[in-house]
């Protein structure tokens, strides 16, 4: 003896033979998207230093103006918009290391001590 089960498929129908004619649709919210405040965020946000970063600055003595703050915002963004993540920048006789994703430089090196210096866990590199 033995037991077929048989399956009988049910027809495909569009939806609008469901509902009567009628498609129903969601109401979009009125006002910018998720995306678009997100993308005009980052965008404004200033760079940050972290304390190390900040240390060695002083350290060094090494102060940006603002017009040195704007070209490497500039730089970060450009970066950012190729996929990097942690990058090289060169600005002006230093070289700053800067997380991308945290929006942050980690660390600042001055010319003098720029030789013999190996740096290591970076993806990209640009001259601000």
């Amino acid at each position: 003896m033995s037991d077929k089960i048989t399956l009988i498929p049910q027809p495909i129908v569009p939806p609008s033979a469901r509902t009567g004619g009628k498609i129903n649709r969601q109401n979009k919210p009125s006002g910018a998207s998720f995306d678009e405040v997100f993308s005009k965020e980052l965008k404004n946000s200033e760079i940050g230093f972290s304390r190390h970063a900040q240390q060695r600055m002083a350290s060094r003595n090494i102060d940006l103006s603002q017009t040195e703050l704007a070209r490497l915002n500039e730089a970060v963004g450009q970066v950012r918009a190729k996929g990097g993540r942690d990058s090289l920048v060169m600005l002006n006789d230093n070289a700053l290391i800067v997380s991308v994703k945290n929006n942050q430089v980690v660390t600042v090196v001055d010319k003098d001590s720029l030789k013999d210096n190996v740096f290591t866990k970076i993806d990209s590199a640009i001259i601000a």
